[in-house]
């Protein structure tokens, strides 16, 4: 089997929404479209790709060297022992050959936009949902029927009061979610502290066994140095949220083990670390606690599922648990990843950059979780905006 295609193009996400570091006034996102010769109910298999939001579309190292490397490449060096299919490893060798390690920057997200691709098609020629070929694969056949999925929202909006902000998480609650995360950072420390008490109060009015603040995550997005995440973690400890995320810059080790040390309850980050070097060096010098702390890696950013492997791999070897890993992205490729690998469930952003966000459409997320179907690949069939964007954007293919 071989390539024949790749198309690759640009699409915007923007909206006003902000955050406490970025706005997404002109955020836009990276699609990709492999083709292949591989015929399925007559019609070649494709493999669909696009990045995480949060980094920008990734289109000129896409064209000026990643996907040349693919193209030129010999069909035997991307192929696994068979002949019959894609390697995602051999794959991943060609599109790194030449490269200096180190130094990552964007072109970990370019290089994870095809990986994303790459595992699509080798699914749907296996006839397989990813979820259960990475189970074969890496974990013994054992495959998660549902995964958890908590509701990222609470961004920062023109207008936006604490009504207009328990109107949206009122709104996820009746989706199904059972956990919230909202932004924080982007505001004066008492404005934060009564936007996270008027979503507190909102999810100690619908009740149940767990306390509201257990089932509320706060999200920083790395803007504070480290007296300013200490004030807020003082704040923040009585109320015993589900977790303190990316309080300080993500490489700014020292500031995460210091804010561990007087921070008691649960912590995450490391969606802006992108390989598992910069994991590793998390593990040894930030801190995390592996009996409560979360990892928030995003395998499309971060060179793809190929290296998140290798991430994974390292977590084991300093005593973590997949479990403990919670991937950014919110999207289809991350829920398949969580279910197949057993991580501890995955980000949704409801409404939220659409229609790359959230999972098939006949998939409603129930008591907090939601459900994988049986389509071959990540399924992105199963998600008609997603499928119809595709279509505008590459045609029929």
């Amino acid at each position: 089997m071989r390539i024949v295609a790749i198309r690759e193009d640009t699409v915007s996400i923007a909206s006003p929404i902000r955050n406490a570091y970025i706005d997404f006034s002109r955020m836009t996102v990276s699609v990709l479209a492999l083709v292949t010769d591989v015929v399925r109910n007559g019609k070649p298999v494709v493999g669909y790709g696009f990045n995480s939001n949060g980094r920008y579309a990734q289109g000129g190292l896409l064209r000026e060297r990643f996907i040349p490397r693919l193209l030129e490449a010999a069909p035997d060096e991307l192929l696994d022992g068979m002949e019959d299919n894609l390697d995602p490893f051999r794959v991943w060798q060609v599109l790194m050959k030449n490269e200096k390690p180190g130094g990552h920057g964007e072109r970990s997200v370019a290089v994870g936009v095809i990986d994303m691709a790459v595992w699509d098609a080798v699914a749907k020629i296996a006839d397989k949902p990813l979820c259960r070929l990475l189970a074969d694969r890496f974990r013994g056949g054992r495959v998660e029927e549902s995964a958890f999925v908590y509701a990222a929202g609470g961004y920062y909006y023109p207008g936006k009061g604490l009504d207009e902000l328990r109107r949206e998480m009122e709104g996820y609650l009746k989706q199904g979610y059972r956990v919230l995360k909202m932004k924080i950072g982007a505001a004066p420390l008492a404005e934060d502290m009564r936007r996270i008490e008027a979503v507190r109060g909102l999810l100690a009015e619908q009740g149940g066994e767990s306390p509201a603040g257990s089932r509320l995550a706060v999200d920083a997005n790395g803007r504070f140095d480290l007296a300013t995440a200490l004030v807020y973690a003082r704040e923040l400890e009585p109320l015993g949220l589900f977790w303190y995320e990316e309080a300080g810059d993500p490489l700014d080790y020292t500031l995460q083990a210091v804010l561990g040390e007087h921070y008691p309850h649960p912590l995450a980050t490391g969606e802006n670390l992108f390989s598992h070097r910069d994991a590793i060096n998390l593990l040894r010098h930030g801190g995390m606690r592996p009996d409560r702390d979360y990892l928030q890696m995003d395998p499309v950013l971060s060179y793809g599922l190929v290296e998140y492997l290798r991430m994974l791999a390292a977590m084991k070897a300093h005593g973590w648990s997949p479990s403990r890993c919670v991937p950014h992205g919110g999207h289809q490729f991350a829920l398949h990843i969580a279910a197949g690998l057993g991580l501890g469930g995955n980000e949704s952003y409801p409404g939220i950059f659409a229609p790359f966000g959230g999972f098939a459409d006949n998939t409603p997320v129930v008591e907090g979780r939601i459900r994988l179907t049986d389509c071959p690949g990540i399924g992105f069939e199963e998600k008609s905006a997603l499928m119809d964007l595709f279509r505008r954007v590459f045609g029929d293919l």
